[in-house]
This record gives C-alpha cells, sequence and structure tokens, in this order.
C-alpha cells in the first residue's frame, strides 16, 4: 500500500513541479514520500529553489498556476523563505521557496552544524527539476563532519546534571503531570538527538522513531519502546526511571565530553535514588 500511495503522490508532485515557470530552477521532493513511506495521511512536500528571490505574493501566484488551491502560509514571515502551503487534487501540499544564493548558503551553514533540520530533507530529497544543484548537495551531505557530531551530542547532554538528582522527585509529585511530560519529551528528544549523532547520521523529524531507528548501528536497546513507555506510563516516579535508565544507556554509547561525564556520574546518581524505596 505504502509503495502505490508514494508513486501516487510522486506523480502528482512533478505535475506541479513541471507547472512551474523557468525561474524554478531546482524542485526537491522530500519528506515521506521521497522515502517510499508515504500513506493515507501523507502531503507533499517540496523544496522549490529559485534563480532570483521572489516574495511570498510571487510564490502564491506560481503556486495557483500549478493547481494548488486554498492557498495559505505558516511560519515566520518577511524573511527571504517563502512558505505556500495549498491542496491539489485532496492532497495536502506544503513548498518551501529559497532563492539559489540562500539555498547554498543553507548547505554550508547544515555542514557547520547549523540549521540542521535541512539536513536529512535533502539527504534523501529525490529530484523532480534540477540544474544538479540537489547532487551536489548530496554529495557533500554524505560526509557528517566529526565536529558538528561532537557539538551536537554535547549539546544534547546539557540538561542532564547540573542540579541535585532529587531535584526529579520534584517531578513525581501530585499535579505535576504538566512539568513531568515537558521534561520527559525533551530528554527523549536529546536522546534521539545523542543517538543519530552518535551514528553520523542526519536527524530527521520525530515521526517513525521505531521505523528509523532500527536502520541505526549503535543506539540503545529498544529504543523506540522505552521512549513510548516513559511517556504513556502512569505512574510519575517509574515514567522518569525508564527516561532516567534510556538516558544513562545512550551517555554510555557517547564519546567522553565535559557535559557527557557529567551527564554519566548525575545519571547514575538519579538511577540509584529512583529506585530506593
Amino acid at each position: 500500500m505504502h509503495v502505490d500511495r508514494t508513486a501516487e503522490l510522486r506523480d502528482l508532485a512533478q505535475k506541479i513541479a513541471d507547472s512551474f515557470p523557468p525561474v524554478v530552477e531546482e524542485v526537491v521532493l522530500t519528506g515521506s514520500v521521497s522515502r517510499g513511506c508515504a500513506d493515507d495521511v501523507s502531503d507533499i512536500e517540496m523544496l522549490v529553489v529559485t534563480s532570483e528571490a521572489l516574495d511570498l505574493d510571487a510564490c502564491f501566484t506560481h503556486a495557483r498556476e500549478a493547481g494548488l488551491t486554498d492557498l495559505g502560509s505558516w511560519g515566520e514571515q518577511g524573511t527571504r523563505t517563502s512558505r505556500v502551503s495549498g491542496y491539489r487534487d485532496g492532497v495536502p501540499i506544503e513548498l518551501i521557496w529559497w532563492p539559489h544564493d540562500l539555498a547554498e548558503q543553507s548547505v554550508d551553514d547544515l555542514l557547520s552544524g547549523d540549521a540542521w533540520s535541512s539536513a536529512d530533507a535533502l539527504a534523501h530529497g529525490v529530484s523532480l527539476r534540477t540544474i544538479g544543484l540537489l547532487g551536489g548537495w548530496q554529495r557533500r551531505l554524505a560526509d557528517y563532519p566529526d565536529a558538528v557530531a561532537a557539538q551536537r551530542i554535547e549539546d544534547a547532554a546539557l540538561t542532564w546534571g547540573g542540579f541535585a538528582a532529587a531535584g526529579l522527585l520534584t517531578l513525581a509529585r501530585p499535579g505535576e503531570r504538566l512539568a513531568l511530560v515537558e521534561r520527559l519529551v525533551d530528554d527523549a528528544s536529546r536522546v534521539i538527538k545523542m543517538v543519530y549523532a552518535i551514528n553520523r547520521v542526519w536527524q530527521p523529524s520525530n515521526k517513525r522513531v521505531a521505523l528509523r531507528a532500527e536502520q541505526l548501528d549503535v543506539k540503545p536497546a529498544r529504543l523506540a519502546e522505552r521512549i513510548e513507555d516513559a511517556l504513556t506510563e502512569p505512574d510519575p516516579r517509574r515514567a522518569v526511571l525508564v527516561m532516567t535508565e534510556l538516558q544513562a544507556d545512550t551517555v554510555a554509547l557517547a564519546p567522553s565530553g565535559p557535559n557527557v561525564d557529567r551527564a554519566r556520574r548525575w545519571l547514575a546518581d538519579a538511577t540509584l535514588l529512583l529506585t530506593e524505596r
């Protein structure tokens, strides 16, 4: 079913790309359609690179000419990035518009450790129209810099320590579910960030965690399942313990660094505290 849906959405994306005017140099299909795992609720996501900067109104015009209806925009407005949403044939469409120079600068930023969230999309992108940009970007992104990995691992461990481990017990008090969930989600996100950096793999979104984790060589046992367990565990203290043990197993896989070394000690103390009765 996923193969059929992917093919259907890719054909539609190609029709949209073919409808754009010559000012559009590069169209990159991203998201679940580019990865071949689209389903009945998947949308079509594309990066559109233009030879010159276009304002949002011009992007709206080109989107309408490509058959999109019910147009809207999201995110920060008034920047050099334009975001256009809409529908074609009942399928939700999201278009990110970049001028050529911004696209090149964005890839430079990725390789220096900034704006990492676009790296996975480009690394797995599929060209629907190209002047060779995507191929060049993908060759550059094939090398995950050691400095970027080290930075992301240390950033992920930043909040794991620096205060008394007993502070985690405040999350288990009655009426603190919001604070508990906030902490669990942040910790889970940091675990995923660290694991991808350890594997030198550009981090995707947090969708389909179980499927994507299977493809990683180095990871804690039952990574996705333990995150799910922590987030759904009704006993607050038990939820914190499950997450803390996952964090400890994750930093055990990471190279030493100031934050990682501190996290190892702190997480060991926290695990001992949470298992005491």
